[in-house]
């Protein structure tokens, strides 16, 4: 999704908001060369921002796995988010992205030091897909890592060039998106969010293992879905799984709930068990 050049960004930095994409890290900063930078993001829609205080404070847990210290209190980040979003006129879907890097190495100066933890948030005008927005899917010669080999702990910065040359090699294969494995060969999620598949009127979903983030708008959507009397599992599920699905799609923060409406070369519907988690969670945003 192509983001317009000319929508309104605004940003709190060094105690004061922003207007516009202002500089924020030095050229020596820590963050900037050796990747020690954390975000998350969270929705501002409608007059409501759904689960904002977790995405705040995965910010700060994220920030915590890569040894920094976390800037602000998850309630401080919470209401200067509410603050930003006053500011906008209420007519454009924002995305809401706390930020923490370090500025100074540590004494083995690749390693950060906690004390030099830099935050800032940015607000920026992004409107929301709407349901009928679907994905297209492949598979992908690329593999998530493991906790052994990287900060898949966190929601981190440096993670996303593998998950970039992944859409890279979907885009050349005339795809948007690319269902990805661990490196056991089961499936863990897409390049950018969680991904759910439904058989026989039954929701599934890879159970995490670690080598991904247990996304929060997964976890409200497998809420919702068992609350309301559905059959929603966590099971490990292989590409075949998938193959074979009746229906598949994905939750993430910035779509919420998007269809998938082919995987290879087999088409699919944007079936009734996928509009139905769509709507469950919109109900839920807007109660």
């Amino acid at each position: 999704m192509g983001l317009p050049a000319n929508r309104r960004i605004l940003t709190w930095f060094e105690g004061k908001w922003h207007e516009g994409n202002v500089p924020i890290m030095g050229s020596a900063d820590h963050g900037t060369w050796l990747g020690t930078l954390v975000f998350d993001g969270a929705r501002w829609f409608d007059g409501v921002t759904p689960d904002l205080d977790r995405h705040c404070a995965r910010m700060n847990n994220s920030a915590a796995a890569l040894g920094l210290n976390p800037p602000m209190s998850t309630e401080d980040i919470v209401a200067l988010a509410e603050d930003g979003c006053a500011q906008f006129d209420g007519e454009t879907a924002l995305y809401i992205r706390p930020m923490a890097w370090s500025t100074q190495g540590g004494p083995g100066v690749v390693d950060p030091d906690p004390e030099s933890t830099r935050f800032a948030l940015a607000i920026e005008e992004i409107a929301m897909p709407s349901e009928d927005r679907t994905a297209t899917l492949t598979t992908t010669s690329f593999v998530r890592p493991t906790l052994a080999s990287a900060t898949v702990n966190a929601k981190a910065a440096c993670l996303y060039p593998n998950n970039q040359r992944m859409l890279k090699e979907a885009q050349a294969k005339g795809f948007s998106n690319v269902i990805a494995c661990d490196q056991l060969g089961n499936v863990a999620e897409t390049a950018t969010s969680n991904i759910w598949m439904v058989k026989d009127g039954v929701y599934f979903t890879p159970i995490p293992n670690g080598c991904f983030l247990n996304g929060i708008t997964r976890q409200r959507v497998l809420k919702l879905l068992r609350d309301n009397g559905e059959k929603a599992f966590e099971t490990v599920l292989t590409l075949d799984d998938f193959r074979a699905a009746d229906e598949i799609f994905m939750t993430g923060n910035l779509s919420k709930v998007q269809a998938a409406v082919k995987f290879e070369d087999r088409e699919l519907e944007q079936g009734p068990k996928t509009r139905l988690a769509r709507k469950m969670y919109f109900d839920w945003a807007y109660a």
